[in-house]
């Protein structure tokens, strides 16, 4: 099987400049980013650090064994290394006060209490720390064309690794096996990473949504769920397929026909200016009238990228509306406790118009 080269090629940089407009940033102000994924995705760097940003330069700040991949991976920053005695906050302290910054914004859900406390220690009064209002996350819910590429990889990547995998699953065999065989082969097709740990749910195991795969023994008649996906230029991809291995009941078919069709559904309602919940609603609302009230309790769906769960989310408790260029999962699920499950997903692009699915394999019930 080829594997998918990807690297810095497929990323529209760079972004750190859109991210300074993005952000009204003045000449007094700085933002430092400390999550890995906002960082990446700012200025291509993969490793441990934070990123300053400033109107007019932006920095990693990192240490020695980084030092070089940071030069490489974000030429648009200048890279600074810590040293023995000097923390990363030293530095930041020292580039801050010697650009007269008087404002410094950091990420809430990302910066701990105690860096938070070291940072204000090192700062003069009459510099304030304020949370950051989300606007990484808000640049990262539309995808560019050449994200869109790394994540249609991704997935094509996933699907090569689905359509083994159905040909592999036996009776007897335990589900940490399917998954050491999934993993391993998604890794020697072309993921860089795993986007999640791998679930492999089956029987009466089905009925966990985020089942961790064991030592149950796979039986004849049973249905195997299996949520994964691959990695690619640090981009994921998000697929769950629910597979028979022998005849199941009529009551798992029913199940599973129940869920096919709700996702059939939901996906139809995607394109631009669908509102969130009311695309979570059209699936939940099937599935309750169809005598599994209840019995579907987690959200529709949710937007991926670097991270495997983004913004948006499909859900009752959103208010968000779909934009083109959004990358959404639309994955219904079934779950009766003692019996066993079904969940069926897809990744899908949102355009003005519609949706494509970047999942191309069967969601017809495989009996296997």
């Amino acid at each position: 099987m080829p594997r998918f080269a990807a690297g810095r090629g497929g990323f529209n940089l760079p972004r750190i400049n859109a991210f300074i407009k993005e952000t009204c940033m003045q000449a007094n102000q700085a933002y430092l980013i400390s999550k890995p994924s906002n960082i990446f995705y700012l200025s291509g760097y993969k490793g441990e650090g934070y990123l300053l940003s400033l109107a007019e330069r932006s920095y990693i700040i990192t240490d020695s064994r980084y030092e070089e991949q940071a030069q490489l991976e974000a030429p648009d920053c200048e890279t600074v290394c810590i040293r023995t005695g000097v923390s990363h906050f030293d530095l930041a302290k020292d580039i801050i006060l010697s650009h007269h910054i008087t404002a410094v914004y950091v990420e809430a859900d990302g910066l701990t209490m105690r860096e938070h406390d070291a940072l204000r220690a090192l700062l003069p009064d009459d510099v304030s720390i304020s949370a950051m209002d989300g606007q990484p996350e808000r640049m990262r819910q539309i995808k560019d064309e050449g994200e869109i590429r790394l994540i249609e990889t991704a997935c094509h990547v996933s699907c090569l690794a689905f359509e083994h995998i159905i040909g592999y699953i036996k009776a007897g065999m335990t589900e940490k096996q399917v998954q050491l065989e999934l993993d391993y082969y998604m890794y020697r097709n072309g993921a860089d990473k795993l986007a999640f740990d791998t679930i492999i749910a089956s029987g009466a195991h089905g009925s966990l949504p985020h089942a961790v795969p064991g030592d149950n023994v796979i039986k004849n008649g049973d249905m195997v769920t299996m949520d994964f996906g691959a990695k690619v230029g640090g981009y994921c991809a998000d697929m769950t397929r629910t597979v028979a291995v022998g005849k199941p009941s009529d009551e798992m078919k029913a199940v599973y026909d129940t869920v096919l069709q709700a996702h059939l559904m939901a996906e139809q309602a995607l394109c631009a200016g669908a509102s969130c919940p009311a695309v979570d609603s059209i699936a939940r609302d099937y599935i309750d009238e169809a005598g599994y009230k209840g019995r579907f309790g987690h959200g529709l769906g949710h937007s991926l990228g670097v991270d495997i769960h983004e913004e948006p989310r499909l859900s009752p408790a959103s208010r968000a509306v779909l934009r083109s260029g959004m990358l959404m999962t639309v994955e219904p699920g079934i779950y009766l406790p003692g019996i066993g499950g079904v969940r069926i997903e897809d990744t899908c692009l949102v355009t003005e118009n519609g949706y494509r699915s970047l999942i191309g394999v069967q969601k017809e019930l495989l009996v296997l």
